[in-house]
């Protein structure tokens, strides 16, 4: 299934499709692309079934189109959920980087990709912040080619319906391609349920000697929200599982992105613009706190990435210049009284936070990929990047119980991401490769004025992440192919929460781990492919706070990071019908930094088949969690509580394809 670069990147997607994360075939490093073929044979619901096929990588599925994310990484939320991973549209950022968003993937259209490139990995030097630990990039299908139509539906015991719809062809001398997806999920917990729209829309054209795709991509998503079970193992507790025990939860989100990538030769090299715009709103009770607060957030962003590319000296070079503008707001307010205690005074009722920031940003880079032989090859980069806030209150600057307001500020940050990588390729049917690169991401927003009483305005800093990795890929005896890493990264100023939901300004974490993706095709129709990862993922410092309940001792395991991670699918494709069996595997993990709560993993078996019942029509069916096994989505530990998002019971979706 899921494709690793054991071979010419050329190969690993379909003809046409350009991978806009502009990464060179063979680069140092560990990357992945699920091509339009995987995509459209999963039809996942939710971008978790798809992205955990791929190895060292975690998405954990909350309520409806929730989620957090794991690549190379524990489980991360808040702020450091927001940055350390960026999320790209045919290479173009979704959000600006001080605007990030832990449940950044209900902004993409995976269900009509043509591919998904997943860099496990620093990507800074390339990219900018937010890159820590790796990127996701959902890339839109191939738009030349005839005209061709595409639709999907699908329904399933879980009272799950959805619709997509795909078109392609020429029209009026622009290759276009558009699609429409829908989902209308009633839910299988308590009052819940999910509606979803998404939209997308490419063309490609040539205006005045520039090589033009123009792209609009718009989604909106209304849902009633599950809140957390509590108590010890309550996901195994089915009628507990199936209740809501906070029906009042909802979160409305809606997202909109524009863009142009122009090209052409200029001089002895090419020239590629891409201007963008975007804009996104969001308002959500947050369930997952004791207090219940209404939060509103948004932000409106503009800017263009800029790169020049040309060989000289024996040297691939690329030049690139990036600017970008931000402007976003918050708003959390609490409704009602709460406190664990009488006399509890630090959840005021009103307004805990109302802000808006402007940030600009700017970085330059270089890169050079030098061939020194038919072996031999260094590629080297550098990245230079500034952020600059403007932040401004509505609201009275002071300390109200839990919640600090500061007084209007202005802060700058700035870091550079350095990366070397070597590759040798000279045997006939393997590539080695070593690699050192620097992730970094300015903070966020939130971890600047979203702050608590304990803190110090502007004490958030730059957080880095410097990797060293090792790897090997290719192709053994017979269809075997292999990709295999093994990394080693240490993690400063990492800022977090704890189990108080106190926030830690200057942590510090060690990872240490090693990937292995695996796969073989056979003429008999039988194909295999398996994925599995380990990571030793350590705190690295000393905590003890006066008002924290936890104590974070150097060389404790983090939170929410199994050791052990792993994918295995295996079936039969035919010249009419297919067959797949698919099992996940997540390993034990503890929940909070102390390590006194854990959660035991859990392995589900899901099946698939497809049928084709006549030219362009296709039948398929999807059995998920076949065991109905009792497991948790999310395993958590938070005020003193053992929390879980329980994970969906045995299902099946039904649907069919019509293609011409």
């Amino acid at each position: 299934m899921a494709q690793d670069l054991t071979r010419d990147f050329a190969e690993t997607r379909l003809p046409g499709i350009e991978v806009y994360g502009d990464r060179a075939e063979g680069e140092p490093g560990a990357i992945s692309i699920l091509s339009i073929d995987e995509i459209e044979a999963l039809r996942a619901d939710h971008p978790a079934e798809v992205l955990n096929m791929l190895p060292g990588v975690n998405i954990q599925m909350n309520s409806g189109q929730e989620h957090l994310i794991a690549i190379r990484s524990p489980v991360l939320t808040s702020g450091a959920g927001q940055g350390s991973f960026l999320i790209l549209e045919n290479g173009v950022p979704t959000r600006a980087p001080a605007f990030g968003n832990v449940n950044s993937l209900f902004e993409l259209h995976h269900e009509t990709a043509g591919a998904i490139e997943v860099v496990r990995g620093p990507g800074s030097a390339k990219y900018g912040s937010n890159a820590v630990h790796g990127l996701i990039n959902v890339i839109a299908p191939d738009t030349s080619g005839e005209n061709s139509y595409s639709s999907v539906l699908s329904a399933s015991t879980l009272q799950r319906y959805r619709g997509d719809w795909t078109l392609t062809g020429d029209f009026s001398g622009a290759e276009t391609f558009a699609a429409l997806s829908v989902q209308d999920d009633l839910g299988w917990r308590d009052n819940t349920g999910v509606d979803q729209q998404k939209a997308t829309f490419r063309a490609a054209f040539d205006l005045g000697g520039w090589d033009v795709v123009a792209g609009l991509t718009a989604t909106n998503l209304n849902q009633e929200t599950g809140g957390f079970i509590e108590g010890p193992d309550a996901y195994e507790d089915e009628d507990l599982a199936t209740s809501n025990p906070n029906p009042e939860a909802f979160r409305d989100a809606w997202s909109a992105r524009a863009n142009l990538r122009l090209s052409r030769d200029v001089g002895a090299g090419r020239l590629t613009l891409t201007p963008y715009a975007l804009t996104q709103r969001m308002i959500f009770l947050q369930h997952f706190l004791p207090n219940q607060s209404l939060e509103k957030n948004g932000h409106d962003s503009a800017g263009l990435l800029s790169r020049y590319e040309l060989a000289a000296g024996g040297v691939d070079w690329t030049f690139g210049v990036d600017a970008g503008w931000a402007d976003g707001f918050v708003k959390e307010t609490q409704d009602q009284p709460f406190g664990f205690f009488p006399g509890d005074t630090r959840f005021p009722v009103g307004v805990h936070y109302d802000y808006d920031v402007e940030v600009l940003t700017a970085a330059l880079y270089a890169e050079a990929d030098w061939k020194i032989n038919e072996a031999w090859r260094v590629l080297a980069g550098l990245r230079g990047e500034a952020h600059e806030y403007s932040y401004e209150t509505e609201i009275t600057p002071g300390i109200f119980g839990r919640f600090q307001v500061s007084p209007d500020r202005d802060d700058d940050f700035g870091f550079v991401s350095p990366k070397l990588g070597v590759v040798y390729s000279g045997f006939d049917a393997a590539e080695l490769y070593a690699n050192y690169a620097r992730g970094a991401r300015a903070p966020q927003a939130s971890d600047l004025y979203r702050i608590q009483s304990q803190q110090i305005p502007g004490d958030a800093d730059v957080e880095t992440l410097d990797s060293l990795e090792i790897g090997v890929r290719g192709q053994a005896v017979g269809p075997l192919r292999y990709d295999v890493a093994v990394y080693a990264m240490k993690k400063e100023d990492f800022f977090f929460r704890d189990a108080d939901r106190l926030n830690v300004t200057d942590g510090e974490t060690e990872h240490v781990g090693v990937e292995a993706a695996l796969s073989a095709e056979y003429e008999s129709g039988f194909q295999w492919t398996a994925s599995v990862a380990y990571a030793d993922q350590t705190y690295a410092f000393d905590r003890v706070v006066g008002n924290a309940s936890e104590v974070i001792t150097d060389g404790n395991q983090i939170d929410t990071a199994p050791e052990w991670l792993g994918d295995l699918s295996f079936g039969w494709v035919g010249e009419r019908a297919s067959l797949f069996a698919d099992v996940d595997y997540i390993g034990e993990y503890f929940t909070n930094a102390a390590n006194t709560a854990d959660y035991p993993g859990h392995t589900l078996l899901h099946l698939r088949g497809a049928y084709d019942v006549m030219e362009g029509v296709e039948a398929f069916v999807t059995v998920r969690n076949v065991f109905d096994e009792n497991y948790a989505d999310r395993a958590d530990f938070a005020f003193g509580n053992e929390r879980y998002f329980p994970g969906e019971p045995l299902n099946a979706t039904f649907g069919v394809r019509v293609s011409r």
